[in-house]
């Protein structure tokens, strides 16, 4: 079998990105392309790519996972993640997990270590204490903006919808040189839900999808309009019917927009190694490298392009 040139693209979330943020989600984007990046140069797994990246990302607190996370109604965080790997279609996630640092590691070890693939709230917790994760205090993962945030969607007049729009889940999606893909994506979900709320990100299927026979996918936006459409298995589908990594994500996120009024951001990655990053949102936070060259971009049309040793250089100067 002919070794296939690596690819990782990752994702900080659909949205609108407010102004001041811009700057480090771009920075945060790209921190974690070039990290999952840096993996699968050393030949690791497409599995291990991505919870890298997205590992990056939770603990960046300018992304909605991990530390950063937006609060339950009731103050308090409350995240989802999941990863899966196309060569087996193992899957592994974790709902409404609070006070640990990073559910996407705890997602990996309920897909190694489990015969399950969803664990929810208690169990979770008590799975990751048998695992040896550290449990953190939950304000630890609380940010200034996210407690702000809260308490305006408190008042009377507010209008949590609002708010939303700038969302920031997080996702990878990567082919490694043996041609295996994955996925995951990790979310701390919507600002002032109810408590046990959890959306599409841990759901298999609409927060993500990876088959090695066709290809991988992570989403973002609006979790209840995705899990309507399954979007991540519909976008795969659609590959699956010969269309190409952006056609498809475009179409399905047409059909999630024309069906259920939903918006909403992809990033994906073919069997051939074709990549896509496409939203109906303002913009989505994107990065990707392949062949050595690293483009991001936030906005509509927007597509900055660095070879990865500029890219590494800058990043060591702190961007």
């Amino acid at each position: 079998l002919g070794r296939m040139e690596p690819v990782i693209v990752v994702h900080g979330g659909a949205g609108r990105i407010f102004k001041e943020r811009e700057e480090g989600c771009r920075a945060g984007v790209v921190r974690a392309a070039l990290r999952g990046y840096g993996v699968l140069k050393q030949g690791g797994s497409a599995v291990d790519a991505v919870e890298e990246a997205v590992q990056s990302m939770e603990d960046d607190p300018h992304f909605n996972a991990g530390c950063g996370s937006v609060l339950n109604e009731k103050g308090e965080v409350e995240m989802d993640a999941i990863i899966m790997d196309g060569k087996n279609l193992d899957s592994g996630a974790v709902s409404a997990v609070k006070c640990i640092a990073n559910p996407i590691k705890l997602a990996r070890l309920v897909m190694e270590k489990t015969k399950h693939m969803l664990l929810t709230d208690h169990g979770a917790q008590l799975f990751a204490q048998a695992m040896g994760i550290p449990e953190i205090p939950g304000e630890k993962l609380i940010t200034e903006r996210s407690r702000e945030r809260w308490k305006k969607n408190l008042e009377p007049d507010s209008n949590p919808e609002e708010f939303q729009k700038d969302l920031g889940t997080v996702g990878a999606v990567a082919i490694d040189s043996e041609g295996n893909v994955a996925c995951a994506t990790s979310t701390g979900g919507l600002s002032n839900k109810l408590m046990g709320r959890v959306g599409d990100t841990a759901c298999i299927g609409s927060g993500g999808y990876a088959d090695n026979h066709s290809g991988a996918t992570s989403t973002t936006g609006h979790g209840e309009s995705i899990m309507k459409v399954v979007l991540a298995r519909l976008i795969l589908y659609h590959m699956e019917q010969g269309m190409s990594p952006a056609l498809a994500a475009d179409t399905a996120l047409d059909y999630m927009k024309s069906r259920v009024g939903g918006l909403g951001g992809v990033i994906v990655v073919n069997k051939a190694g074709e990549w896509a990053a496409r939203f109906s949102t303002k913009q989505m936070s994107w990065a990707t490298v392949k062949d050595d060259k690293l483009h991001y971009g936030i906005s509509a049309g927007e597509m900055h392009i660095k070879s990865i040793d500029e890219a590494l250089a800058s990043e060591r100067e702190g961007f």
